[in-house]
Parts: C-alpha cells; structure tokens; sequence
C-alpha cells in the first residue's frame, strides 16, 4: 500500500529512457546521451564478465 508521503519525494531526473523520442535533441544533447549510454554499456559488460567469471569458478569447484 502506498501512503500519501510517496508522491511528495523528488523523482529521480532520467537522463534517456529508451524509445524516447529524439526529433528535438540537439547534437550535442544527442553526443552526451551517447556518452551516457556508452558508458552504461561498459558497466554491464564488465558486470557480466564477473558474473561469468564466478559462474566458470563454481561450474569448475562442482565438477570437481
């Protein structure tokens, strides 16, 4: 159940959503948004890669 005090806390500003519409983006907001979500996809990979890691770790601990 949600109470009333929900509504009052600031929304968090996104800075891209995907699927948004573009048409009235600038370059350079264009160039910055491109940043972020190189950026974004650089963090994911390298979580990835650690998790994939941890999966090879305990795939080889079980076969053991």
């Amino acid at each position: 159940m949600m109470s009333f005090m929900d509504d009052d806390r600031p929304k968090k500003k996104v800075d891209h959503e995907i699927g948004s519409d573009l048409s009235m983006l600038s370059v350079d907001e264009l160039d910055r948004r491109i940043g972020l979500l190189k950026q974004e996809i650089e963090r994911l990979e390298a979580d990835r890669q650690n998790k994939a890691a941890g999966r090879l770790a305990a795939d080889k601990l079980f076969r053991s």
